[in-house]
């Protein structure tokens, strides 16, 4: 029931030191909705890694994305993103029926957005029969397993703010992505003059929980609000706080990070030695590969994984903080079967 696979970082179970966080935070009595010493010390947390900022946590993905894009717009705006975005593909909706707005996707190779298509969106300013664009999100590390490079990211956010738009970063792999690039997140989010970042955990260790980072102080002036109609006030808040709080400390988000990178640049060496072929770089914990059919469901059958295009039998592999080389190994020999029958 519980081996181990490939079809997504959310499999994976809680890191030690976390669930012994969660343990020990368990005694006792604590003032509920935030107003606890566990969530000030992860606040403080956050501002030695950003700067200045103000943070909010929330319950999962979807809540961050949806409440920090409400936080960014009116019903009438519209919302820029990739094709492969979460937002766009994988939140049932919720940005549009929450926000109101309509979300303008473009079609990417590698999940990363462009200037350029951000541009083909820029017209009707101004007129009444149109949405008007009001926020660029990109995510960071993208869904196809790749990585904005800071310069990247800067000139987003540089045409963006030049257009009147503010920027979004959907970071659920936003760890994957500090250890491939090796900076500061600092130097990736805040220097780079992002608006609001939601910054994951859950796919890096954390049983549950993720953080809405607003680094443009605007914004912050009612999301405390917009979180509480949103439903993702947590009563019992120590129980996400205490968990980013040991997350942070001493590095175990990179550290988690840093070895599902590594196996998944394992992972890439195994396959690929083996004739398959891999169709995005491997940059963060993802890798996107091309099986033969008749492949598929026998590998499947031992180590679960996700069809990513049916069309033209890609796969996808994601690897965790708990991947181990064995397992990559026993992939790799039962996978060289299958291939070689």
């Amino acid at each position: 029931m519980n081996k181990r696979g490939f079809a997504s970082d959310n499999n994976a179970g809680v890191h030690p030191r976390i669930m012994k966080a969660l343990a020990d935070a368990n005694g006792g009595h604590c003032i509920a909705y935030g107003d606890d010493p566990y969530t000030a010390a992860a606040k403080e947390q956050f501002r030695k890694l950003f700067g200045e900022c103000d943070v909010f946590f929330v319950f999962n993905g979807t809540g961050a994305n949806v409440l920090s894009l409400q936080a960014m717009t009116q019903p009438f705006n519209a919302v820029i993103c990739a094709d492969t975005a979460h937002i766009h593909v994988d939140e049932c909706g919720a940005p549009e029926r929450f926000t109101g707005c309509k979300l303008l996707f473009n079609p990417t190779t590698d999940g990363k957005l462009r200037i350029s298509d951000i541009k083909r969106h820029l017209h009707g300013i101004g007129f009444e029969h149109h949405a008007q664009p009001r926020v660029v999100s990109i995510t960071q590390s993208t869904e196809m397993g790749t990585v904005y490079t800071v310069d990247e990211i800067r000139e987003i956010a540089a045409f963006a703010y030049a257009n009147g738009l503010l920027l979004h970063v959907d970071g659920a792999r936003i760890a994957n992505a500090v250890v491939y690039l090796g900076v500061s997140v600092k130097e990736m989010i805040t220097d780079t003059g992002v608006d609001i970042l939601s910054f994951g955990g859950a796919k890096n260790g954390m049983m549950y929980g993720e953080a809405v980072v607003i680094l443009n102080p605007a914004l912050a002036a009612n999301f405390k609000y917009i979180r509480k109609q949103g439903m993702q006030l947590a009563s019992k808040m120590r129980y996400i706080s205490v968990q980013f709080d040991e997350y942070l400390k001493d590095g175990l988000w990179l550290e988690n990070a840093s070895h599902s990178n590594r196996m998944a640049q394992l992972l890439c060496q195994e396959v690929q030695a083996l004739g398959v072929t891999v169709t995005q770089k491997v940059e963060a914990n993802e890798v996107f590969a091309i099986l033969p059919a008749q492949a598929i469901e026998a590998l499947q059958r031992e180590f679960f994984f996700y069809v990513w295009d049916e069309s033209r039998c890609e796969v996808r592999w994601v690897c965790s903080w708990d991947t181990d080389e064995d397992d990559i190994e026993r992939f790799a020999a039962i996978l060289k079967k299958l291939l070689d029958n």
